[in-house]
């Protein structure tokens, strides 16, 4: 079984509102490049899931974390999308808005899979800041 997992990151190059399906490093770094500064997660988490063998889905945000319209843009993407895998799971680094989180619950539900958070933004999104 191959497991997918959908992430969303600011990086180098690529197009907004658009999803990147990579099987391989190759393809994430011809798609995507680098992260633009050293506070950018989404590709490290992109990088670890290819290294388990694991599909990715990414989105690029314009910045990550607080592009709020690129990342309600991808959610309903994988919500609508026929054409993607099963999502296995869902990471946000970067994220601790609350609507953004919240507007994940449908998606996990319906592909039964689990929300990737960091510690330090589930203690944003626990104490609303």
């Amino acid at each position: 079984m191959q497991y997918t997992v959908a992430l969303f990151g600011e990086t180098e190059k690529g197009n907004l509102n658009c999803a990147y399906h990579c099987r391989n490093l190759a393809e994430l770094a011809h798609h995507l490049g680098e992260p633009p500064h050293s506070e950018c997660q989404g590709l490290q988490f992109a990088i670890q899931s290819l290294l388990y063998n694991c599909q990715v889905i990414f989105f690029r945000v314009m910045e990550e974390g607080f592009s709020q319209e690129d990342y309600l843009f991808g959610l309903q993407c994988l919500k609508e999308g026929k054409k993607f895998p099963k999502i296995t799971a869902l990471g946000l680094p970067g994220v601790g808005d609350r609507s953004i989180i919240e507007a994940t619950t449908p998606l996990c539900a319906s592909h039964n899979s689990i929300l990737i958070l960091t510690e330090r933004d589930l203690y944003d999104y626990l104490t609303g800041r």
